[in-house]
């Protein structure tokens, strides 16, 4: 099962990007989100941003993981 996660955007490249969410940094494909800017936020699923998002969107979405990985532990 593969899940989407939300990054908020650090670096930008051309079509490449890095990502960061949780202390963890993650290179992205955006060649499907026009008009990203650093501290963007968005939806990441198999290394491709697939949405632009809020950042309470965002953030509820990280904080809804960071739940579920806590019951898991």
């Amino acid at each position: 099962m593969c899940l989407a996660v939300p990054l908020k955007i650090t670096k930008i490249e051309g079509k490449s990007a890095v990502g960061e969410a949780g202390g963890l940094s993650q290179n992205v494909r955006v060649d499907f989100i026009p008009d990203l800017s650093v501290g963007d936020y968005v939806m990441v699923h198999a290394g491709f941003a697939i949405e632009k998002m809020s950042e309470k969107e965002a953030l509820e979405g990280l904080e809804f993981l960071a739940e579920v990985l806590d019951e898991q532990a």
